[in-house]
């Protein structure tokens, strides 16, 4: 089976998974979390599952809450050249998605072998990997997000990781309003990244709904690609949006205007325990 997983981690890893959980290590601390992919009964034979240092729990009425046992508030994990802040909050995350190391390597690598000044920009960028990743490959980054927040966080990424003297703009901004506004001022981009939500509010009110948004988006992304684009790529975590479906999007908007070649496969990380691989979404990639 073909997936492209992110199997590079040495501070992170997927320890085991059942019962809709998984047990994970962040650094030198466990967590179990969980994971809607995870829709099998195995044996909880890791000690890890009745001894680790946080657990969410979901509750009835939706939601849930985080228990911790000795659990530092923020703490480190690094991948590669990177270092990433984490902490735990609402709803089950961790400020980081472990499985989009798969994406960073492939564009950082685009990146690295340009041969030439490179534009990146990075909508629904949350707390910065992929921004941090295009930087350190060397690209000039425009990193939006419509949550300050998020923006603050990805900006002490970028410190933790030696990258705050990069070439960087930090935007707290709704993306689609973002992209409309750099269409008229002309400006233009190599590469783009979008990791968009399933559902979302902007910073005024504005709706974002992936299965209507999702296309007109991409088509007035190619609106701001410059005359010869590096890549575009397109990360979801939506059960609607599969690979063929990433595929034949990627493949009606951007293909006829640059040529180039398209590829969608499902995303994962590897579970240590046996081999296996938790899937974790799908990305769609485009490349001249």
């Amino acid at each position: 089976m073909k997936m492209w997983i992110a199997d590079n981690w040495k501070d992170y890893e997927v320890i085991d998974t059942s019962t809709g959980e998984k047990l994970e290590r962040w650094g030198d601390y466990l967590l179990v979390r969980p994971d809607p992919q995870v829709i099998w009964n195995t044996p909880k034979t890791n000690k890890g599952w009745h001894k680790h240092n946080g657990h969410y729990f979901r509750s009835n009425k939706g939601g849930g809450q985080w228990k911790f046992f000795n659990l530092p508030e923020q703490w480190t994990i690094s991948y590669k050249n990177l270092t990433f802040n984490l902490k735990p909050f609402s709803f089950k995350h961790t400020g980081l998605f472990p499985e989009q190391a798969t994406n960073w390597d492939w564009f950082s690598d685009k990146i690295k072998n340009a041969g030439r000044p490179i534009k990146v920009l990075n909508l629904f960028a949350y707390t910065g990997g992929a921004t941090l990743a295009a930087l350190d490959a060397g690209a000039h980054v425009t990193h939006v997000d419509a949550s300050k927040g998020m923006v603050i966080w990805a900006k002490e990424n970028a410190v933790s990781s030696g990258l705050a003297d990069r070439p960087v703009r930090w935007l707290v901004d709704d993306c689609v309003k973002f992209v409309e506004r750099e269409i008229r001022r002309g400006n233009k981009y190599d590469g783009i990244i979008m990791d968009p939500p399933s559902y979302g509010r902007g910073p005024k009110g504005e709706t974002w709904k992936i299965e209507e948004s999702i296309f007109p988006f991409v088509e007035l992304c190619t609106k701001i690609l410059s005359d010869d684009p590096l890549f575009f790529l397109i990360n979801s975590y939506t059960t609607g949006l599969q690979p063929a479906v990433l595929n034949y999007m990627i493949s009606t908007a951007i293909v006829p205007k640059f040529g180039g070649k398209v590829e969608a496969e499902e995303i994962g990380l590897p579970v240590s325990s046996n081999g296996l691989v938790l899937p974790c979404g799908a990305s769609g990639r485009w490349s001249k």
